[in-house]
């Protein structure tokens, strides 16, 4: 017997392996673009704000074509950009920088995080609907 709510395998395991990959690559990212103590965290800044960007682009897709497999969803969305972006980065980015006293950069750091992820999530939205449009277009026949 088997229980319908529970994920297939196969979305299991593309979890696991866009986990691996989206960890791998904030992970490189930190590398090539380390972030110093009591700095302005750029690196996690622009991965999640990236990752805003793409995680709306791609559920805004999903939406108008909703017979996309289960399973590449969840690889890419849980799975890839869920470890990609980083919300506990964030959270002990301000923390450091509120433990060293400074409370403008912390307050601008949080600020910047939320415009710019809305912002990048709004744009991300706005370039899914256009990939979407040119698909339904193409497949219409309708697109220039």
């Amino acid at each position: 017997m088997t229980n319908a709510r529970v994920p297939h395998w196969r979305a299991w395991l593309a979890v696991a392996a866009g986990g691996l990959a989206g960890t791998e690559l904030r992970y490189g990212l930190g590398l090539a673009f380390p972030e110093t103590a009591g700095a302005m965290p750029w690196t996690t800044l622009g991965i999640n704000v990236a990752g805003s960007f793409v995680l709306a682009a791609l559920t805004t897709v999903w939406m108008a074509r909703p017979q996309t497999a289960f399973w590449l969803r969840a690889g890419l969305g849980p799975g890839f950009l869920g470890s990609f972006t980083t919300f506990s980065a964030v959270v002990f980015s301000i923390d450091q920088l509120a433990r060293a006293g400074e409370h403008p950069a912390w307050i601008a750091y949080l600020g910047l995080s939320l415009l710019l992820g809305l912002g990048a999530a709004a744009g991300g939205w706005r370039a899914g609907r256009l990939l979407t449009d040119r698909l339904q277009g193409d497949r219409a026949g309708t697109a220039p």
